[in-house]
C-alpha cells in the first residue's frame, strides 16, 4: 500500500539562510531542525528516532559517506558500500525525479534544498523520508552535497 504524504515539502534555499535549515555540527540537538514554519505547514517531530548525516563528494564520483542512522533509514547493513545510484534506486519515481531536479539545480546555483521524499528501504515498507541538502564549495565550485535525512512520521 502507498504510503501518502498530506503535504510534501520541496524548495530551494540560498546558502545564507543553511543556519535556518539545519545546523550540521548539532545533530542531535532540539534546535538542529527548523520547519520554516512560514513556508510549510508540517509538523516536524523535536527529536525524530531517525536522524542522520549524509555526504555526496562530487570530486570522488559521487562517493557517499553515511552515518550509521542512514543505514538504518534505508535498511542497509551499517558501513555497507552503497554507491549513489544504489541508494537513488531506493527512492520512489516521484520523488527521485524531484529529488534530481532540485540536487541539479543546488550543484548549478550553490542553493540549498529541503524536500521530502518517498522511500522503499531494503528491509522495510516504504515510507517518507525528509532530505536537507546543501552544497560545499571552494571558491565557485560544488565540490560536495552534504545534509541530514530523517524519517517522517
Amino acid at each position: 500500500m502507498k504510503q501518502t504524504h498530506p503535504l510534501p515539502v520541496h524548495h530551494s534555499w540560498p546558502l545564507y539562510e543553511r543556519d535556518r535549515f539545519f545546523e550540521l555540527g548539532q545533530l542531535h540537538g532540539v534546535d538542529t531542525l527548523d520547519p520554516v514554519p512560514d513556508l510549510v505547514d508540517i509538523v516536524v517531530p523535536v527529536r525524530p528516532a531517525r536522524l542522520g548525516r549524509w555526504e555526496c563528494d562530487l570530486i570522488d564520483n559521487d562517493r557517499l559517506n553515511w552515518s550509521d542512522e542512514v543505514y538504518d533509514i534505508f535498511g542497509i547493513t551499517r558501513r555497507a558500500a552503497v554507491t549513489r545510484e544504489e541508494a537513488v534506486a531506493l527512492y520512489g519515481e516521484g520523488s527521485r525525479a524531484a529529488m534530481e531536479k532540485l540536487r541539479a539545480y543546488a550543484i548549478r546555483y550553490r542553493r540549498g534544498f529541503t524536500i521530502d521524499v518517498e522511500i522503499r528501504p531494503a528491509q522495510a515498507g516504504p515510507r517518507w523520508m525528509r532530505l536537507i541538502a546543501a552544497p560545499v564549495c571552494i571558491d565557485d565550485r560544488v565540490v560536495k552535497l552534504q545534509g541530514l535525512k530523517f524519517v517522517l512520521r
